[in-house]
């Protein structure tokens, strides 16, 4: 987990509004947890956009906030056992991580995290199911979000299982999500409608649309030149700068 503590700021830009709609939104909440799914080799200066967008919102809610980089803790690949010979076996009792410091609220049921031990996906559980709000920050990658944040989606399926398939009680359903996305020509829009979609499905509260945006360069799905590359970090930067 990491607090975010560099001095970031917020230029006058297109974005200066929908930022400080996020930032009142929260300041209405007692805890948030914020999520971060772009990797970067760490030897390049430059932090994701994503990263650098969570840091801002960040430091300037009133609201308790948690960050956790889902890019660096090793979270193995969903196993697949929502479907197979035995039907959906996903989240079912005999899955519950038997580890307090680790699952202390008893909802965290993963056959990956029981058959991998030095899995990390309770770094994340833990401070979401403790969280009135949760927003994944994330990259556009191929027309959708990154393959970071699309392992840890698949990884959390149980929380949807359990209401679902299982018919218990939905543990999730107080807790509103969002995802912010950067992208840089293609789709990011399209991408985010999806995932909203995606997280109602889960069970999330996911009515708030000031939690749910995309910041994407130009519309030219085809403009793929060194120029656009780098005039989108000159633009990302009148809206944040480090």
């Amino acid at each position: 987990m990491q607090s975010f503590s560099k001095h970031i700021a917020l230029l006058e830009s297109k974005y200066t509004k929908r930022i400080d709609t996020i930032i009142e939104h929260l300041d209405t909440i007692d805890n948030a947890l914020f999520v971060t799914t772009s990797n970067r080799w760490e030897g390049i200066k430059d932090a994701p956009k994503s990263h650098q967008l969570a840091g801002y919102i960040a430091s300037k809610t009133k609201t308790t906030v948690t960050t956790v980089d889902a890019s660096k803790l090793n979270i193995y690949q969903c196993e697949g056992n929502v479907s197979d010979s035995r039907g959906n076996c996903c989240g079912i009792k005999k899955s519950l991580l038997q580890d307090k410091n680790k699952n202390p609220s008893g909802c965290h049921r993963c056959w990956a995290s029981l058959n991998n031990k030095d899995d990390e996906l309770w770094k994340i559980s833990k401070p979401l199911l403790q969280a009135k709000a949760v927003v994944f920050f994330g990259s556009i990658r191929w027309g959708s979000m990154n393959g970071v944040y699309q392992k840890l989606i698949e990884r959390l399926t149980w929380l949807e299982n359990r209401h679902t398939t299982l018919g218990e009680s939905n543990v999730i359903k107080n807790i509103q999500a969002g995802v912010i996305a950067i992208g840089q020509n293609w789709n990011g829009t399209n991408a985010v409608d999806m995932q909203r979609q995606v997280l109602k499905f889960y069970g999330f509260d996911t009515q708030h649309n000031a939690l749910f945006w995309n910041w994407q360069y130009t519309n030219d799905k085809y403009d793929e030149s060194q120029t656009s590359y780098k005039n989108a970090v000159k633009e990302f930067k009148t809206d944040v700068i480090v």
